[in-house]
């Protein structure tokens, strides 16, 4: 487990997930969620993202199944907090899917940050944390869903988003 003292020191960069991390999917929708009747944010994601935008860059990253990364920022846009995010990443736009942590790599990258300076935040262990762990970010598992582990490569467990600015 990574102490927070550590995790303060040093992340600069901080990486979510988008679906049932930042924003509710809705299973039951078709189509891009930017398109849906109704999108709703997560619990605590509007009052803890401009916290987090003071100190850190943010960046959106996923798989986003058919939304590419502009259908990704309107939904976010609808939401009220893209505005919080620097850069915006779709597996469909950088040719490469989670959890290979390739595209954990190029979110990194192509965000101007080290995958050591970087904590992934995602609400699936498979998909966001082993790859993402792979390469050497911090890893934050949203498992807000209380799904059981265990979770050998997880940084820290959250069922709250909130508790996240106790830890960084």
């Amino acid at each position: 487990m990574v102490s927070r003292m550590s995790m303060k020191k040093n992340i600069r960069h901080i990486v979510f997930d988008w679906g049932d991390t930042l924003m509710r999917d809705f299973t039951e929708n078709t189509g891009p969620m930017c398109d849906w009747d109704y999108i709703e944010l997560l619990p605590a994601i509007p009052e803890v993202l401009p916290k987090l935008f003071e100190h850190y860059s943010l960046t959106v990253a996923t798989n986003a199944g058919i939304s590419d990364t502009a259908m990704m920022r309107k939904a976010l846009i609808r939401g009220g907090v893209e505005h919080f995010f620097s850069h915006f990443f779709s597996s469909k736009d950088l040719g490469v899917s989670k959890p290979d942590p390739e595209f954990f790599k190029q979110v990194c990258i192509n965000a101007g940050f080290e995958p050591s300076e970087s904590l992934m935040i995602g609400n699936d262990y498979h998909k966001d944390i082993v790859g993402s762990h792979e390469v050497g970010m911090k890893t934050v598992l949203f498992n807000h869903a209380k799904v059981q582990g265990p979770f050998p490569l997880v940084d820290f467990e959250l069922q709250d988003i909130s508790d996240l600015l106790k830890i960084i």
